[in-house]
């Protein structure tokens, strides 16, 4: 490399072709991280960025813990990687076994992939083999939501809901949605649960009478809408879609991806409210956001179907990812379930729940502020859009949160936070009152 094009690759910002980002926009006035620690990242300038988002959805115990780093450091120098193609290595099965002894009910079987969307795909292609496994060959109908974020693999693309990310894309034949749950003029600032909307989930008895209970295979839903601007579930709407499905034969797979990992107070939302599905995505909180990797639980009676049970020797699903199982990802997976565990940090979760849900209602009042979601430690504050201009009040909003020190999340004009589980009350009100500064001064 000559030192031309050495000075190109460390200062040009052009070549990274930037995911889910105006990238014009960005690379005329880049923001940018240089480091992290506990609850902040800092800029190269070394300004301190309170995170009120854990990165992504993902830094659960907040940055570089030590355990966690520790961990991924004695991996490297053991083994870095190794394939799990008919082969395999011990940490992979350590993880599997203890995922499979703390999710909730019999989802005591678990597939590796590599990230969320990954987890989603494989989860569908994991019904589909269910049901013909089953003998039910015609079932090959998913059923999503409406606003539902299920990563960006051409299966989760398809049963998500989210308009902008299936455009220009061909998506999966077969495949129909229940409606979103959020209503403003029936549902806004609840705190929690909301008790409209519980109706929308006998949705799924007309789907099934359309096209009939024998063609369908699998229904996919987040138990709270992450990426869509945090759509809290009406109280019973879960336990309605968990008891349809399961008088039908069809599985039922929630997209943990976001909520899994203490993020409303339990290792799962499926724990945290009651109700156990066939299929469980998760990734994000699974790692602290440290390596990637997703992971899909599988309920006894669904590995049974497709693994022991099938007929003659050889590969029983011909499905996998060179990163299944990959040995630095299992080596962080299990020093993050230790923190979780020594530090107590779900239960932590559910301690601040009151106090969090308290300081963000708060916020109702300010102009702009239309509605106010909850639930755990989540929150979605929606602003009114400006006429013509959907979504700039809120990344104006994003911009100048970052700007001064507070790192926000904005889906349309929808700010979405969700703290690190460590977050003090302290920096609960910092975060809160640094924000409500921020909406009011935004025309």
């Amino acid at each position: 490399m000559t030192a031309a094009s050495a000075g190109k690759a460390a200062n040009d910002l052009n070549p990274f072709w930037m995911p889910f980002t105006a990238n014009r926009a960005f690379k005329a006035q880049p923001r940018l991280f240089a480091s992290a620690r506990d609850m902040h990242y800092f800029t190269p300038d070394g300004r301190a960025v309170l995170d009120g988002t854990a990165g992504l959805w993902c830094v659960n115990a907040g940055h570089a813990r030590r355990p966690i780093v520790e961990a991924i450091q004695r991996q490297a120098e053991i083994l870095d990687y190794a394939p799990t193609f008919q082969l395999g290595h011990p940490l992979a099965f350590e993880l599997a076994s203890r995922l499979g002894m703390l999710l909730p009910g019999d989802l005591n079987h678990v597939f590796f992939a590599g990230s969320g969307s990954e987890a989603v795909d494989t989860a569908l292609k994991i019904a589909l083999a269910y049901q013909s496994a089953r003998g039910f060959e015609n079932r090959t109908r998913l059923i999503g939501r409406q606003k539902g974020y299920h990563g960006v693999g051409f299966g989760g693309i398809s049963v998500g809901g989210l308009e902008n990310n299936k455009r220009g894309f061909p998506t999966l034949p077969n495949v129909d949605h229940l409606s979103h749950t959020l209503n403003l003029d029936e549902a806004a600032f609840t705190r929690g649960q909301p008790v409209w909307g519980l109706h929308l989930a006998d949705e799924l008895e007309a789907l099934i009478e359309t096209h009939g209970a024998e063609t369908i295979a699998g229904v996919i839903v987040e138990p709270m809408s992450g990426s869509a601007g945090v759509i809290v579930p009406p109280v019973g709407y879960l336990e309605r879609l968990r008891e349809i499905t399961a008088r039908h034969g069809i599985l039922l797979i929630f997209d943990e991806v976001i909520t899994g990992f203490g993020r409303l107070g339990a290792l799962t939302a499926a724990e945290a409210l009651g109700v156990t599905p066939d299929l469980m995505t998760c990734a994000k909180g699974l790692t602290n956001g440290a390596v990637p990797m997703g992971a899909v639980g599988v309920s006894s009676a669904v590995y049974q179907a497709v693994v022991e049970r099938a007929a003659g020797p050889g590969i029983e699903f011909f499905h996998g990812y060179t990163y299944s199982g990959h040995p630095l990802a299992a080596a962080a997976g299990l020093a993050t379930l230790d923190v979780y565990e020594s530090e107590g940090l779900f239960q932590r979760a559910t301690e601040l729940t009151p106090y969090w849900q308290d300081a963000v209602h708060s916020l109702r009042g300010l102009r702009h502020v239309i509605d106010i979601r909850d639930l755990g430690l989540v929150a979605g504050i929606e602003l009114e859009p400006r006429p013509g201009a959907p979504g700039a009040r809120a990344t104006e909003v994003f911009h100048q949160a970052f700007d001064e020190g507070l790192l926000i999340r904005v889906t349309a004009d929808v700010i979405a936070l969700s703290p690190p589980l460590i977050i003090s009350r302290e920096q609960i009100d910092e975060l809160i009152g640094r924000l409500s500064g921020i909406i009011e001064k935004t025309p």
